[in-house]
């Protein structure tokens, strides 16, 4: 690795999205450091197997708990740190934040946003209540005078096509919800990872927010489905959930369980993630890095057809 490439540190790197993100910035030659708790006998096989992969393709381990000397320490030997924890840990980035105050040593801070763009949308209670702290914790940051990059990832590609079309599965209904012709983006997990580990080394994307909205992978459910159609030679039934069902269901389930429904009704019925127009102003990945070969949702689904992957389940990040 060149010794003058910027020193990644990723929080939440054995994560769904976060594993993605470790490999794409050893991949591109980055030093790379995960912090990670402590491995013990309670430490499941899947992580611990992780970690020996992480171990063997380069990266560096340390673990350590959440505790402030301890993180502290750790930012001070990164230029970059990237956070990828999921829903239930994101207000913990608070920690993070202090812990890059008292460092001052950071040349840019990706928080783990990496789903809706949350300034720009307003989605039903639950969800938007999960997005109330990822707010809050841009608000600290921008307070604090942290560099940062925010990413606007929208849906991750492989999680959503399992959860869509369920490819793993021979049942022949297919769930629809709302009318199926809302817009979403669905990116692959890679590339979310690779445009990531770009966008936190970009001189321009200082202090900005980036939208991962390649035009290729901007699609309706109905369109997904036909897709998924043709390349499989199957042929599906699909079961309509109107709308006012959607959201009841994010009035009556309990938490957390009302999030990832009223997630759905964000993405699928609303179409949050591309119901606003790209401004001249904003930063939009692939047009940032046009020389990348991101995954198109047709690359995607062929993936599906030689190896459908198990539904990864708590990957709504």
């Amino acid at each position: 690795m060149e010794a003058n490439k910027n020193r990644i540190l990723v929080f939440g790197g054995t994560g769904y999205i976060g594993k993605y993100v470790v490999k794409a910035s050893i991949s591109l030659g980055y030093p790379t450091l995960v912090y990670t708790r402590p491995i013990n006998s309670q430490t499941s096989p899947s992580k611990i197997q992780l970690c020996k992969e992480f171990n063997s393709i380069g990266a560096t381990l340390v673990e350590g708990e959440l505790e402030h000397g301890q993180i502290v320490r750790v930012i001070k030997e990164a230029d970059i740190v990237i956070c990828t924890f999921p829903y239930p840990q994101v207000v913990e980035q608070l920690k993070i934040v202090d812990a890059i105050k008292v460092a001052g040593n950071i040349k840019r801070f990706v928080p783990s946003d990496f789903g809706v763009e949350e300034d720009r949308v307003h989605p039903l209670p639950p969800f938007q209540a999960f997005l109330d702290k990822k707010i809050k914790i841009r608000r600290e940051i921008e307070a604090a005078g942290i560099p940062y990059t925010y990413v606007s990832a929208n849906c991750f590609g492989a999680y959503f096509v399992n959860i869509l079309l369920r490819p793993y599965e021979k049942n022949k209904d297919i769930v629809v919800h709302g009318s199926g012709q809302v817009k979403a983006v669905l990116n692959y997990e890679e590339d979310v990872a690779m445009y990531t580990i770009k966008v936190a080394n970009d001189p321009r994307t200082h202090n900005r927010i980036v939208v991962y909205r390649p035009s290729k992978n901007i699609i309706s459910q109905n369109e997904l489905i036909s897709l998924w159609e043709l390349k499989s030679g199957q042929k599906f039934h699909k079961v309509f959930v109107p709308e006012e069902d959607i959201v009841k269901l994010s009035q009556t389930l309990p938490p957390p369980e009302d999030i990832p429904i009223s997630i759905i009704h964000s993405i699928f019925v609303r179409g949050d993630m591309a119901n606003f127009e790209l401004e001249e102003d904003d930063l939009e990945a692939s047009q940032l890095y046009p020389g990348y070969n991101y995954t198109s949702i047709d690359q995607l689904l062929d993936k599906f057809l030689v190896d459908p992957i198990p539904p990864a389940y708590g990957a709504f990040e």
